[in-house]
């Protein structure tokens, strides 16, 4: 595939995320992130841009906690104006998407590439190019980064990655 991606964007509930939202008397509490997520995209950051988005305003200030914490970019972006407002910030051509919802699908027909946790929806699956063998939240992301570092620059190699990172002192 003749295919060099310039952005990686990644929705949140389902992606990043389990999708299960917790509810309190006073409105949304929880989220549930997955583990590793944020180291697999930190290893990907050098090749390429990573940004989140997420169509939740409620749960705005909970999932921009963490994102914070990621120190990635994040937008409130809906479901249905995704595919125009990527379009207004990067070639739709050069643009890795993961989503998982039905909505989604529709991106993932204009993008250059695009990655569908193994729980989504199977309408967004079917128009997925690739569909992880782990689900939202539950190290999805990870597993998408290593295959777009696979797919797109060069395999991940733990070892040579440890010891570039170890000799420049930083912690592991």
């Amino acid at each position: 595939m003749s295919f060099t991606p310039q952005a990686l964007i990644l929705d949140v509930d389902g992606v990043l995320t389990d999708g299960a939202i917790y509810y309190s008397e006073t409105g949304k509490v929880l989220k549930r992130f997955g583990p590793d997520d944020n180291d697999a995209i930190q290893i990907l950051r050098p090749h390429l841009h990573v940004h989140v988005i997420s169509g939740d305003k409620r749960g705005f200030p909970i999932t921009k906690r963490r994102i914070d914490d990621m120190k990635l970019p994040l937008d409130l972006v809906s479901t249905l104006h995704r595919v125009d407002w990527i379009a207004e910030r990067w070639p739709l051509d050069k643009v890795i998407y993961m989503g998982d919802g039905i909505f989604d699908a529709v991106v993932f027909r204009q993008v250059g590439y695009s990655i569908a946790p193994a729980d989504a929806d199977p309408i967004a699956k079917r128009f997925a190019n690739h569909v992880t063998q782990r689900s939202g939240g539950n190290r999805a992301v990870a597993e998408a980064c290593l295959h777009v570092l696979d797919m797109f620059f060069e395999p991940f190699d733990l070892f040579r990655y440890r010891e570039s990172v170890t000799s420049e002192g930083e912690a592991v």
